[in-house]
């Protein structure tokens, strides 16, 4: 598994993140960078801001510190206050987005990264979500089927290991 950035292992362990959240963020962080790798292997000419899709994957869900009850019941409490908490710890904009934005990317002004970051807190448990799949078809170069099949190719093959993921985070 991919470590978390530095910064956001750091940021978690002074906020006292729950065990259970850090597990989960790893994962997503894990996803999102062989995502990653996979566009920067099949589409070298779209540019990605690597680092803003690592640090949102590793902290998308912080606001969980804040309302614990949402690691195991649905809640959108955590978005906001989520990236408000990252803002007050000195994180910028570009990196603290997505703590708002991972669970709404069809809202106006998203970015190809928070599409990344969606998506790879919908695969790592094995999730398809064909609307937001579709987005990321379309911020893709290509024949739009050509791009669907290598898409859903390499989300497949990512939806493998959910089941590891999964054991991980419970663990």
């Amino acid at each position: 598994m991919v470590p978390l950035p530095d910064r956001a292992a750091a940021l978690l362990e002074s906020l006292g993140a729950p065990s259970r959240l850090t597990a989960h963020l790893h994962v997503v962080h894990d996803v999102a960078c062989h995502l990653l790798d996979w566009l920067e292997v099949r589409y070298p000419s779209v540019a990605v801001d690597r680092e803003a899709v690592q640090f949102g994957a590793a902290t998308h869900d912080i606001g969980k510190v804040l309302y614990p009850a949402e690691l195991s019941s649905p809640g959108a409490q955590h978005e906001w206050a989520g990236h408000q908490l990252l803002l007050e710890h000195g994180v910028e904009e570009r990196l603290a987005r997505f703590a708002r934005t991972h669970a709404s990317w069809t809202e106006p002004g998203i970015e190809l990264e928070d599409l990344l970051v969606s998506l790879a807190d919908k695969i790592w448990k094995a999730k398809r979500v064909p609307d937001l799949e579709n987005l990321v078809v379309d911020r893709l170069p290509g024949e739009p089927w050509e791009v669907f099949l290598a898409l859903d190719e390499v989300l497949d093959r990512l939806a493998v290991d959910a089941h590891w993921r999964i054991a991980h985070q419970s663990s």
